[in-house]
């Protein structure tokens, strides 16, 4: 359990030093905080005097400045000691952050196929929170109590070391009694966070989802899901309670213990003379310098065990392999011809999806895929984008594998139009130009000419805010055909080498599947074209069919060649074109 501790506290400190720490700020942070530990530590004294001398006469206006200005002294650079090192708790969970943001964005897809989103995006925003609740918050606390302790320790040691004794032995009574408390925090604390990232994903993936939960009458399915996740948040939370309304209650125990030993003691004291009253006021307000302190500790403490478990999360995220898009070969794949090569791939060990797949795509063709549902077709897509790498096999852009250019040159030459047109939210404007560079020098009359090459300028002129129209969450505010449309425009704007259609036509009415088809003839013209098709009608003229079923080609050709000699193609359609 110790080496665990050890571990966890050395992964938690090496994460806060990975990141930007603003050094001087930090700094100057920490010597506010010893000025203000000083300042605080001369009102006692500066009381002392005054409690052993009063009277009317000797309330010199001198003393009393001095006491006032040692007050406004140590308000103002408090308030300053903590603003700094609060902020510097700000920069370093905002680094934290960034880092991990740019991460997630890098990561191959694989990782989100093992994850869901919920809980992804739980690491990003609790986990970082609970780190950020320890730096700005805890932590400051933590070092302006450290050295509010060892200077009012000093000088009461200086004062009366007798009961400065008496006072220190509650010190490892208070620590046998937090450790086991500590560790069943950090437990504790580990099976909420982890129970959180599932409500979380839970959430999400139900509020994301809202019209399909609503047709399909699944409310109380929804209810029901939410409610145990309440519930076990709920169980998680009370578990914490409890810990905490033992540690709270301890301290204030020891606390009263203390002062109590300290006045009967300190009492004693002044009556036989040892002591003066001015002293013992003294010492009183000393110990309520280290009191304050210590009572912040057990919160630190708790939000450190907290922090530890966030950690790991953290950084598991943060050591996860990047996407293999460093240094490759820049190179237009234009006019070359694509050759997929005894391709094989398999998303688990031993459960093959691709078998041994090979073909040529020349240079402008459309090469369209079919085959029952499951068979390897969006599979081969995501192996073409590179989305995942083959087991076994090679896919080529004339003699150059893929697997040597960049991912950057590569992508950016591949046009994606999907069955679903997946919008983010913004504007059309905002759409059309997205993943683009220098998007501000792309004008006005480049975006409608795009629009119009899509079909899609006439709805879009219907708006009153024309190209800056939101359309919502997943263009919930415009239809599936003018999604698909605007999708259309994006790949006209990207000019794409490569382009690749996933079903881009399966969903939309027959209206509005005109209207694509015609955008769709336009943007294919010259391009080397990759389909997915359910509806044959779609691909008749493809000049290459490729069949595929149970992740293997058993059948490639035009139309017509299918129909010929492949009986599963002609009896789909037989069922379709008849």
């Amino acid at each position: 359990m110790k080496d665990k501790q050890e571990t966890g506290l050395k992964q938690f400190f090496s994460l806060m030093l990975s990141t930007n720490i603003p050094k001087s700020m930090l700094i100057i942070g920490l010597i506010t905080s010893i000025i203000t530990t000083l300042a605080g530590l001369v009102v006692p004294l500066l009381t002392k005097n005054l409690v052993d001398d009063f009277s009317v006469s000797t309330l010199s206006t001198p003393l009393l400045v001095a006491i006032g200005v040692a007050f406004i002294f140590q308000a103002l650079i408090s308030g300053l000691s903590l603003y700094l090192l609060t902020a510097v708790g700000q920069k370093i969970v905002a680094s934290l952050r960034e880092k991990m943001w740019l991460k997630l964005l890098r990561l191959p897809v694989p990782f989100f196929d093992k994850r869901a989103s919920g809980s992804v995006v739980s690491r990003v925003v609790n986990d970082t929170n609970i780190v950020k609740d320890l730096i700005s918050e805890h932590f400051p606390k933590f070092i302006t109590g450290i050295i509010s302790i060892i200077g009012a320790v000093t000088l009461l040691i200086i004062m009366d070391w007798k009961m400065t004794l008496i006072m220190l032995i509650a010190v490892p009574l208070t620590i046998m009694i937090m450790l086991p408390l500590g560790r069943q925090m950090a437990k504790i604390s580990r099976d909420l966070q982890d129970e959180t990232a599932i409500f979380s994903g839970n959430v999400q993936q139900t509020l994301g989802d809202i019209r399909l939960m609503k047709a399909s009458t699944a409310e109380q399915t929804e209810e029901q899901k939410g409610l145990s996740g309440i519930n076990n948040l709920l169980f998680y939370g009370l578990r914490e309670a409890r810990i905490f309304a033992l540690i709270a209650p301890t301290i204030q125990f020891v606390i009263m213990f203390v002062i109590v030993a300290i006045i009967a003691y300190g009492g004693m004291r002044v009556a036989s003379g040892e002591m003066t009253t001015g002293t013992l006021v003294a010492f009183l307000l000393y110990l309520f310098q280290i009191i304050m302190p210590v009572t912040t500790f057990a919160m630190f403490f708790t939000q450190l065990q907290k922090a530890k478990g966030a950690t790991e999360r953290i950084v598991s995220i943060l050591q996860e392999p990047l996407e293999e898009e460093q240094v490759g070969i820049e190179e237009n794949i234009e006019n070359k011809p694509i050759h997929v090569e005894n391709v094989s791939f398999a998303y688990e060990a031993n459960e093959p999806i691709i078998n041994d797949v090979s073909f040529t795509a020349n240079p402008g063709e459309m090469v369209a895929f079919v085959g029952p549902s499951g068979g390897g077709k969006t599979t081969m897509f995501s192996l073409i984008e590179r989305f995942y790498e083959p087991t076994e096999g090679v896919i080529r852009i004339g003699d150059t594998p893929v697997n040597t250019l960049s991912m950057k040159t590569w992508r950016n030459q591949i046009g994606y139009v999907s069955q679903e047109s997946s919008m983010m939210v913004g504007t059309i404007r905002e759409n059309l130009c997205y993943g683009l560079e220098h998007t501000e020098s792309i004008s006005d009359e480049r975006l409608w000419e795009v629009a119009k090459m899509a079909y899609a300028d006439k709805f879009i002129r219907t708006f009153p805010e024309g190209l800056d129209t939101e359309v919502g969450e997943r263009g919930v505010k415009l239809s599936g055909g003018q999604r698909q449309r605007i999708a259309i425009a994006r790949a006209f704007l990207r000019d794409p080498k490569l382009l690749m259609m996933d079903e881009a036509t399966a969903s939309l009415d027959s209206q509005s599947e005109i209207i694509v088809q015609k955008a769709l003839g336009e943007l294919m013209k010259g391009r080397t074209t990759f389909v997915i098709a359910h509806r044959l009608s779609t691909i008749v003229h493809a000049d290459n069919i490729i069949f595929i079923e149970g992740g293997t080609i058993t059948g490639k050709g035009s139309h017509e060649e299918l129909l010929g000699c492949h009986p599963l193609y002609r009896t789909f359609a037989n069922q379709q074109l008849a």
